[in-house]
């Protein structure tokens, strides 16, 4: 899974997702429930770390893959709120574009 930018980008996709859901949790916590800050100290450089992981395994799948730009920049945005990136991480493969056939689809799309 890590020998091509695909896997790489599909790891780190499905990895955001799940430093999210922690994050997410930890906010819960610090400022709903108990008022204790240690999942938000221990999910926030997790997240951190691992979103920019998923930002530049992005740019550089979109570059492999030949994606136009619309697609690079869908892929970045879905970076921003909470699951987007197995959004489009499934997305992108059930259109194909993480197979490096999608580049006529692209326009169409």
């Amino acid at each position: 899974m890590l020998t091509s930018s695909v896997g790489r980008f599909r790891l780190l996709a499905m990895a955001e997702a799940v430093s999210w859901a922690g994050l997410l949790i930890g906010m819960l916590f610090k400022y709903a429930l108990v008022e204790n800050e240690i999942g938000v100290k221990v999910f926030g450089p997790i997240h951190g770390v691992v979103f920019v992981g998923y930002v530049v395994a992005a740019l550089f799948a979109s570059v492999q893959l030949r994606w136009e730009r619309r697609t690079a920049f869908l892929a970045l945005l879905a970076s921003i709120p909470p699951f987007g990136t197995v959004v489009f991480e499934r997305w992108a493969g059930r259109t194909g574009r993480l197979d490096g056939q999608a580049g006529a689809e692209d326009s169409a799309a």
